[in-house]
């Protein structure tokens, strides 16, 4: 069954308790930002790698409060219900799961974006990691 809500992640077990993991969460904070540090340019050429970069730094962020508090999310799609649901945030919700059905075209069925509509995705990102930043120690 799909899940349609954060309820139905823990219900699927998408979603899964567990001891918060500080050590897990500051490293992958840690990758993340080390990450966004190596991005140098965007241009026409590198702008699908780019946005890939970004979007798994968004990623690793969110596990990262995640893990802090208490939980193991095994998808996307349960990641942004976290935002949505528990984390009171539809704003950043909507940016993410609109990057996630990106990301999901460009990794498994080839379609690339072009220049300007990777930089809007990207933008989406880094507001996206500004707020999540934000919220971590």
């Amino acid at each position: 069954m799909k899940e349609t809500n954060w309820k139905d992640c823990l219900t699927n077990k998408s979603a899964k308790t567990a001891t918060p993991d500080i050590k897990r969460a500051e490293s992958l904070q840690e990758t993340a930002n080390e990450r966004i540090s190596l991005i140098k340019e965007i241009n026409e050429k590198n702008c699908n790698f780019v946005f890939e970069d970004y979007y798994t730094s968004v990623l690793e962020l969110l596990q990262a409060i995640t893990f802090r508090k208490g939980y193991n999310i095994l998808n996307h799609l349960c990641l942004g219900f976290y935002l949505r649901d528990v984390l009171k945030r539809e704003d950043l919700f909507l940016l993410f799961d609109d990057l996630r059905y990106k990301r999901n075209s460009l990794t498994y069925y080839g379609s690339r974006m072009d220049f300007e509509t990777a930089q809007q995705a990207i933008e989406k990102c880094q507001k996206i990691i500004k707020e999540m930043q934000q919220k971590s120690p």
